[in-house]
């Protein structure tokens, strides 16, 4: 008699999905690694972009990973015809398991501690959910890295559970040398990867 071959173990169990991260990019020339953070992360992640007006000076959009939405202002209205329609910002606050800004420059460091919310970037900020995490990537002259208001802000946005990737110390792009520039797209990921553990997909 035949015998009745026995389901594996967890067989038909439903595959964990994808962590979703939320990852933008404010005006800085460390905008230029975006696309290569962005390309890094959908390798273990669903990942949506948000890019500030100032950041699109930087990043070519053209090498941009098909498989990532990069959105910007114009989204945030167009997508917006009358009462009831869904609200970008909301809806990304919604999706997203975590946010990533990368690079963060000193002038969204400051909106953000300010609560202002002038740009889709900081509209999300304002309307995240902090029992989820945000983490930082600060890119900045070293002059201003310095400035006391740099470090009154930080505090401030730690105050709210914000995660900082610190800056490091190497050539700037304007030709100085000192602390300020954005972390490199290997740590950075490494860093979001770390958190997720074992939600990352094999």
């Amino acid at each position: 008699m035949a015998t009745q071959e026995q389901p594996s173990p967890g067989a038909g169990a439903a595959r964990p999905r994808r962590p979703r991260v939320l990852v933008a990019a404010s005006g800085s020339v460390a905008a230029i690694k975006f696309e290569i953070l962005c390309r890094s992360l959908a390798e273990w992640a669903d990942v949506r972009a948000v890019a500030t007006a100032s950041s699109l000076h930087f990043i070519d959009r053209e090498s941009f990973p098909s498989g990532v939405a990069l959105l910007t202002d114009a989204d945030e209205w167009s997508t917006w015809r009358r009462i009831g329609d869904e609200v970008l910002h909301i809806e990304l606050r919604k999706w997203a398991d975590a946010m990533l800004i990368a690079p963060l420059s000193a002038n969204t460091l400051a909106k953000i501690a300010g609560g202002l919310c002038d740009n889709l970037l900081t509209c999300v900020v304002r309307a995240w959910d902090y029992s989820k995490p945000i983490y930082v990537a600060p890119a900045m002259n070293t002059f201003m890295w310095d400035n006391p208001f740099t470090r009154r802000h930080l505090d401030v946005v730690a105050g709210l559970g914000v995660s900082l990737i610190p800056p490091v110390t190497k050539r700037l792009a304007c030709g100085d040398y000192g602390n300020g520039a954005m972390a490199e797209p290997t740590e950075i990921c490494r860093t979001l990867r770390l958190f997720f553990g074992s939600q990352v997909p094999l």
